[in-house]
């Protein structure tokens, strides 16, 4: 799904749960960015009305509980809202081990510059009466991390506002100076890249955060450019890095409901009594083992044998690193 689109999905969600009357579509269209239009064109409010029945159908899939009524008995056309009780999630019992995790997930998002959806998710835990103990997560540090960078340059797409920063490539020694208006911050095969346009060779490039050199520097005002329509940030990385060839194929057992984001990578699917069999094509040994080992005791590498003990050596590691001194490993 592209990311206007999905933005609009989530206006149109926050719009509808931000009411109990039914909206007609013409409110909506007038509330929602996104769906603005001329409703005197029958070409662009034709656009209009199948983007809407789109989506309608695209947030039922999503299980959102769209419903459709009339606002009072005098009214004609029908509107639309969400169902409160159906939408909202029931009560969440956790244990303090998983309070744990949510907490280790908040000090993810304070490196990525979200510290305040963070903060708000962990509000909610308190206010249901849930213990959140800061010092369980203490010597337990988030496998992923991003770059210094990674925050003044989503603050500046997001804004529209032009950068500049010093980059350095492998094949010289000294950074050169690129100025940029940033479409986006991706990450691809384990590293982040900013996309936009580099105004000095006018043409559309794509930088690896790492390799940039000092801070980002934001210039000129906000909403200076706007990024095309539909463009695939992935993609683009995809392509500027070129092709990998993924000719290992692994066997990975994963426990039922478990690890959506693996079972994405999946060429196939055996279900099982106990869980499910993935086989999964890999391009590097070590970096598939790093995935797996980041979903804990929910996988178990099968096949091929090198990557079992690349798994067991990575779990080494951690245990390694993480035990008390003087301890030693338990079997």
């Amino acid at each position: 799904m592209s990311r206007t689109r999905t933005e609009r999905l989530v206006n149109l969600v926050i719009c509808l749960l931000s009411t109990r009357r039914f909206l007609t579509a013409a409110q909506i269209a007038a509330t929602v960015p996104g769906y603005e239009h001329d409703p005197e064109d029958p070409r662009d409010h034709d656009a209009f009305q199948r983007k809407f029945e789109r989506d309608k159908a695209e947030l039922r899939e999503l299980g959102v509980p769209l419903e459709t009524g009339l606002a009072s008995a005098f009214d004609t056309e029908h509107g639309y809202r969400i169902a409160h009780r159906e939408y909202a999630l029931p009560d969440i019992p956790l244990e303090p081990d998983e309070a744990a995790a949510v907490g280790i997930a908040a000090r993810l998002w304070q490196h990525a510059g979200l510290a305040a959806a963070a903060s708000s998710g962990l509000a909610k835990l308190r206010a249901a009466g849930i213990e959140v103990d800061p010092q369980a997560t203490l010597g337990v540090e988030p496998v992923v991390t991003v770059d210094p960078a990674f925050g003044p340059l989503t603050a500046a797409a997001r804004d529209r506002r032009a950068v500049t920063f010093s980059y350095r490539v492998p094949e010289v020694d000294e950074p050169s100076t690129r100025r940029l208006q940033p479409w986006g911050v991706v990450c691809w095969q384990g590293r982040w890249y900013v996309v936009g346009h580099d105004r000095d060779r006018n043409a559309t490039r794509c930088f690896r955060l790492s390799r940039i050199v000092g801070a980002v520097k934001a210039v000129g005002p906000g909403h200076a450019f706007t990024p095309p329509a539909g463009e695939d940030l992935i993609s683009h990385v995809a392509r500027w890095n070129g092709p990998v060839a993924r000719t290992g194929s692994a066997t990975v057992f994963v426990r039922p409901g478990r690890a959506a984001g693996l079972r994405r990578w999946a060429s196939a699917s055996v279900p099982g009594p106990d869980g499910d069999v993935l086989t999964i094509p890999f391009a590097d040994v070590e970096w598939l083992a790093s995935r797996l080992v980041g979903y804990g005791s929910d996988v178990r590498a099968d096949a091929p044998p090198e990557l079992r003990e690349a798994v067991i050596q990575q779990l080494k590691e951690v245990v390694a690193r993480y035990e008390p001194a003087g301890a030693g490993v338990a079997p």
